[in-house]
């Protein structure tokens, strides 16, 4: 049965599980573990999957989900495109349909809005600069023709700052639906989900739970503030986070291949109105303020990019504010 969680209207008039499993293991290669995972996952009641092409993933999830043997349209399915295919979009998306065998893919994701050059491998740091073809505005118009197959639902962006979609939707015949994200209480994106409110566009949390990175001693699995308001309510501090992402409506994607997490992930609880200011505020601690991914270069780049690419102001000591 699946859970009961909530779901979020998108600006095309279709709906989206509030809550998912992040698939992607941290390796590339086809990975034995992501098909136990799904399956154990599915049979405690998700039915939102968030996967990635070209890391060998996309198999896995599939073969869960026909192995399941429940309806197709009662799983919802995200793919992204790769930053080595923004020059290959149809072909990109093919394969991914190809692996996932699935009829039909319900969300897929522009990754990063920078291209790499053709060949470059998929952790490359080697990206086009922004106004070199493809350009994410040409990208984005061959990905709005994928609707015309029929074949996906709902297409969307990732990791878009303010800067980026103000340089993207003016040439949009299709809004993004969904703009994928690293946000936590330590990095809360206000502004930006403010933003993405107003253009109705949906913000997915990946790394919900924060994950610390580059020699970063922040967990908020052991902050006090999160410890303290799972305390009250008798829950898990994954519990409080992610029902703090869904309580501020963002769609949220936690990972773990531990059946009792995936139990306590998926079910959330009700935080009141002081509980949710607190985490709110949480990023106002001093250097609180900040990333947990391992995404951050030694030189300021992600990707091939620099932070004022993407659209990212950065402060001294690892303090990250998106804008």
């Amino acid at each position: 049965m699946a859970a009961k969680v909530p779901s979020f209207n998108l600006n095309d008039g279709t709906k989206m599980p509030s809550v998912g499993l992040g698939c992607w293991m941290g390796s590339v290669g086809d990975n034995e573990e992501v098909y136990q995972m799904c399956k154990k996952a599915i049979e405690v009641g998700y039915r939102h999957f968030d996967t990635v092409s070209l890391v060998g993933n996309e198999k896995q999830v599939g073969r869960a989900i026909r192995d399941s043997g429940i309806p197709r349209n009662e799983f919802y399915v995200v793919t992204k495109l790769p930053n080595s295919h923004h020059h290959l979009v149809k072909e990109a998306f093919d394969q991914s349909l190809g692996d996932l065998n699935c009829e039909y893919i319900d969300l897929y994701l522009m990754h990063w809005p920078q291209a790499y050059p053709p060949g470059e491998p998929f952790w490359s740091q080697t990206a086009l600069p922004p106004d070199e073809k493809p350009t994410l505005i040409d990208c984005w118009k061959d990905m709005e023709k994928l609707l015309e197959t029929g074949k996906v639902k709902t297409l969307g962006v990732s990791n878009f700052s303010i800067k980026i979609l103000e340089r993207l939707l003016p040439h949009c015949t299709v809004v993004p639906a969904v703009n994928q994200i690293e946000c936590h209480p330590c990095l809360p994106e206000h502004e930006l989900k403010a933003y993405c409110e107003t253009k109705n566009i949906l913000l997915t949390a990946w790394s919900p739970l924060g994950k610390p990175g580059h020699g970063q001693e922040i967990s908020l699995l052991s902050d006090k503030t999160v410890k303290s308001i799972a305390d009250k309510h008798g829950a898990d501090v994954s519990q409080v986070l992610l029902s703090w992402g869904v309580q501020r409506k963002t769609v949220v994607i936690p990972k773990t291949v531990n059946e009792t997490r995936m139990k306590t992930n998926i079910s959330l609880i009700n935080l009141d109105k002081a509980d949710m200011d607190a985490l709110d505020q949480l990023h106002q601690q001093p250097g609180m303020h900040r990333a947990l991914s391992r995404i951050h270069m030694p030189d300021g780049k992600v990707f091939g990019w620099t932070y004022e690419q993407l659209g990212w102001n950065m402060t001294t000591g690892g303090i990250v504010k998106s804008n």
